[in-house]
């Protein structure tokens, strides 16, 4: 009689790793969405180029006037000045003064024509869909940070020179100019951002009625 064969049994090692998961994607954070708004870097520009206009027209410039026997300053004068006008100021201000006033154009009155214009265009980039538009626009603010930078090494030379009636008339138009072509941008910035946000609240009240 034939004998049975047990047959073997064959255990296996468990598997105790259980099966992975894919990793879920990572959702991003408000904190990150508000860094990637280009929005935020455009308005932090634009509330700069305002502080610096105060610092620079309102603060520095006024103060200009206690060296001056109170005269105002060439870039303060929107419908320009003459001849007279200046050496009267030459009159009145020491080296002190005018070293003051030349400091002041090269420091604050060379950052807020860039600032201003720079992100005035960047703005302007944004609101305003239509290229030949956008590039009319652009004329602005890029006329106005040309005439300011200019205008601030004519007035030097003004007062580190003597004076001619043509170079007065040079920068009494460059003057006149960068404060026209100034509220020009202000205007248009200042524009499109309403309009932008009264887009925006007509399209939320759409959305809410809808």
């Amino acid at each position: 009689m034939a004998k049975k064969i047990k047959k073997s049994k064959v255990y296996r090692r468990p598997d105790n790793t259980a099966p992975t998961q894919p990793a879920a994607a990572p959702t991003p954070s408000p904190s990150s969405d508000a860094k990637s708004n280009p929005m935020l870097l455009i308005s932090a520009g634009l509330f700069t180029a305002v502080f610096l206009f105060v610092y620079y027209h309102v603060l520095t410039l006024n103060q200009m006037t206690d060296l001056s026997n109170g005269l105002a300053m060439p870039d303060q004068r929107i419908f320009g000045y003459t001849l007279s006008d200046i050496q009267a100021l030459k009159s009145v201000m020491d080296d002190d003064a005018v070293g003051q006033l030349n400091y002041l154009h090269k420091t604050a009155g060379l950052l807020f024509p860039l600032i201003a214009a720079s992100f005035s265009m960047l703005a302007l980039a944004r609101w305003i869909p239509v290229r030949k538009q956008r590039w009319l626009a652009f004329s602005a603010p890029l006329l106005f940070a040309v005439s300011d930078i200019v205008e601030n090494f004519v007035i030097d030379a003004l007062f580190t020179g003597d004076p001619t009636s043509g170079a007065v008339f040079v920068a009494s138009l460059l003057t006149t100019v960068r404060w026209v072509t100034l509220l020009i941008t202000a205007a248009l910035v200042v524009g499109f951002a309403i309009r932008r946000i009264l887009a925006t609240m007509r399209a939320k009240i759409a959305e809410a009625q809808g």
